[in-house]
């Protein structure tokens, strides 16, 4: 591309902080970036007409863990180290809501409901037992019980009698969300070009060459902010993994509210404009799942249809509207790596599917670091 005079000097000149993703984490970093300077100029580039990645194609959960995925995550780590991920999962859900209040979120908490499959009768005991032990660490974080036994009072079949609740998690409209915190970044006097793709940086001593699909720029500073497509421009060890989503066509009369997980968390549901957004099931073909490319596949689209009808909606006729999918950063941890990569590189990156629980955090943590 061959920019004029003007459009160099307007939005690529004099470049305090290039931000590269404008998802939750990049968006919020901004915001963080200007708070603390003022008089910086920041740049937000993102590859995609939207944000790409997840930001903007999760299924709208403001959730902390099913108690299923609570107790996997201590068998890998301690108890203290699932305790300050669940707190950061927490603060973060409260930073979003102070950053762009809740109706501009359309934020409800409903609950969050974790369904066990009849023949998951040995987990779904396990974790019944378990429930007390967990509010007791988890009681630092929300300063009540967090789980609580209720009965299946939306008349899902096939699952055991009862749900553990979550009190604390809600839902949110992620596209309000996202379109929300576009405003309010642009609102502060901040650029976000589209549809640039970043392919290599080169430091130099006070600065960072920028080498996109589009052009070249000079930064003083570069923070990633690409979590599920961070290892194509660093040397972390983050790992792509495809979600596959779907939803219904409006359905009459729906009772269902709330957000709801199966199968330690490899699967989620929840309402939404009369309608149910259904979404999982890559630990069908982790291999094939681990990737950059968005798209759909037979085995799991059938698989979320097939519970659709014999578990969530077994009475009621449905159709489907739309799917899709996002890309997730994952690792062998669920810590997010938020670090300084050199003397004018950071990044935030590696959210481990709770993108919008700990995005806002990530990206405030990141604009910290410097």
């Amino acid at each position: 591309m061959q920019l004029s005079y003007w459009e160099y000097k307007a939005w690529l000149s004099n470049i305090d902080f290039t931000i590269v993703g404008s998802g939750i984490v990049g968006l919020t970093c901004a915001l963080s970036l200007k708070n603390k300077y003022p008089s910086s100029k920041i740049l937000v580039l993102e590859k995609g007409m939207l944000p790409q990645g997840a930001s903007t194609k999760n299924a709208g959960f403001a959730c902390f863990g099913s108690i299923s995925e609570i107790r996997s995550d201590i068998k890998k780590q301690s108890a203290e180290k699932v305790q300050e991920l669940v707190k950061k999962r927490w603060d973060g859900i409260q930073l979003l809501r102070k950053n762009l209040g809740d109706t501009n979120l359309d934020f409800q908490k409903h609950g969050g409901h974790e369904l066990f499959f009849n023949e998951h009768q040995d987990l779904y005991e396990e974790c019944l037992s378990d429930v007390n032990l967990i509010n007791k660490l988890l009681l630092p974080v929300f300063g009540k019980k967090a789980f609580v036994i209720k009965g299946n009072i939306f008349g899902f079949k096939n699952i055991q009698e009862n749900y553990i609740t979550h009190q604390f998690e809600g839902q949110i409209d992620t596209g309000k969300m996202m379109n929300s915190l576009l405003k309010l970044v642009q609102s502060k006097g901040i650029s976000i070009l589209n549809g640039v793709s970043v392919q290599s940086f080169v430091e130099n001593t006070d600065s960072v060459m920028i080498k996109t699909d589009q052009f070249e720029l000079k930064t003083k500073n570069v923070l990633i902010a690409t979590n599920g497509f961070a290892s194509r421009l660093i040397n972390e060890k983050v790992k792509p993994a495809r979600a596959q989503v779907l939803i219904t066509k409006p359905i009459k009369n729906l009772q269902i509210k709330g957000t709801f997980h199966l199968d330690e968390g490899y699967y989620y549901f929840r309402n939404i404009d009369d309608r149910i957004l259904f979404g999982g099931a890559r630990n069908l073909d982790f291999r094939n799942e681990e990737t950059y490319e968005f798209g759909k596949t037979e085995l799991v689209q059938n698989k979320l249809i097939s519970i659709l009808k014999e578990t969530i909606l077994p009475q009621t006729r449905f159709e489907i509207d739309r799917s899709w999918s996002g890309i997730m950063g994952m690792g062998k941890e669920k810590q997010p790596i938020v670090k300084q990569l050199s003397n004018h590189i950071f990044c935030g990156v590696r959210l481990g599917g709770m993108g919008i629980a700990i995005g806002s955090l990530v990206g405030d943590e990141l604009a910290n670091l410097l």
